[in-house]
């Protein structure tokens, strides 16, 4: 079959690591099942595990990959979980199995013709969505939504800032919060990204660090070093941060002092759980919202996507086809 792989790391030259060509069709465990995909999206993960983040040169090569949409072996259309773990080793949550992955740092990942994962890891695929829209869900798009309804604690009429519009969690983020009908305010360095990050449904969009109209019930920070001091400044007393990822740095000055005088929380989230994703896919077809696709491209294209999201020359998510 034909897949994109992680042949080799590299921190500073990441898509040297980049192969595409045939490998061999997946091995399937006991419990597991195949997947033929239709639709694939990729990831920042994808980039930082040619960096060497989260996998290992030991486990080369490792076909790359967490997203994906396609059809399983009895002919239903599926959504797969991305996150392999055992809910019970999690308290009831997979993602908070101490032994839990994401599909491309120990199983081969989705960027390929076909995928195995355990049976418990397919969600029904609503006919409203498409394969494309539907690969877009279980990583950015889970992660934004878990952020949002089970770690932000938002009520209905809620306020929150999404800082870093334009990435795929951000603008997951900003396109669930409007929906969900919450007050919203976005960051971009790029103009053309605010404007964009206002088509998505924001209510105002401004250049980071900027003054909002109000202080917010919750920031969604993805951004980490570069926008940390601006998130605590934008909460209002008792308000919180939750956070998914630190791509501009992951030691900002911690501000202790503002964090405690104004009871702020700061809150770690990952992913999602499979029965998150399935809610997430029925929230989507119920409200109307839909993933934004900056492009689709045959997986055999797969190295000018890399090279897209390298560049940050993208607004959305990018997905592949085999």
């Amino acid at each position: 079959m034909f897949a994109v792989t992680a042949t080799q790391i590299d921190a500073d030259n990441p898509l040297d690591g980049l192969t595409t060509g045939e490998r061999p069709d997946p091995e399937v465990p006991d419990g597991w099942t195949t997947v033929t995909v239709r639709a694939a999206a990729l990831n920042h993960h994808d980039l930082w595990s040619l960096k060497g983040v989260g996998l290992s040169a030991d486990r080369l090569p490792m076909i790359l990959g967490c997203d994906a949409a396609g059809v399983d072996e009895d002919g239903n259309e599926v959504i797969v979980h991305a996150v392999i773990g055992d809910p019970d080793r999690g308290g009831g949550d997979e993602t908070l199995d101490p032994k839990r992955s994401l599909l491309s740092e120990v199983h081969p990942g989705t960027l390929a013709e076909k995928v195995a994962v355990p049976r418990r890891n397919l969600v029904p695929k609503p006919a409203g969505l498409s394969f494309e829209e539907a690969a877009c869900l279980p990583t950015a798009w889970l992660t934004a939504y878990r952020m949002l309804f089970a770690r932000a604690e938002l009520e209905p009429g809620a306020s929150v800032l999404v800082q870093g519009a334009g990435g795929g969690v951000a603008s997951a983020a900003i396109a669930l919060a409007s929906a969900a009908g919450f007050r919203v305010y976005a960051t971009s360095r790029s103009e053309a990204k605010r404007e964009r990050a206002l088509e998505l449904g924001a209510d105002a969009a401004f250049e980071p660090g900027a003054r909002l109209p109000e202080r917010v019930d919750a920031v969604i920070e993805t951004v980490g070093q570069a926008t940390w001091s601006h998130s605590l400044k934008s909460l209002r007393p008792g308000g919180r941060i939750v956070v998914s990822g630190a791509t501009s740095g992951q030691v900002p000055p911690a501000e202790l002092n503002r964090v405690f005088f104004l009871q702020l929380s700061v809150v770690g989230s990952t992913m999602g759980t499979r029965d998150q994703l399935e809610r997430l896919a029925r929230f989507l077809v119920k409200t109307g919202t839909r993933p934004l696709i900056d492009r689709t491209l045959p997986l055999s294209r797969a190295r000018e996507g890399f090279a897209a999201m390298a560049d940050g020359d993208l607004f959305g998510k990018i997905v592949f086809t085999p």
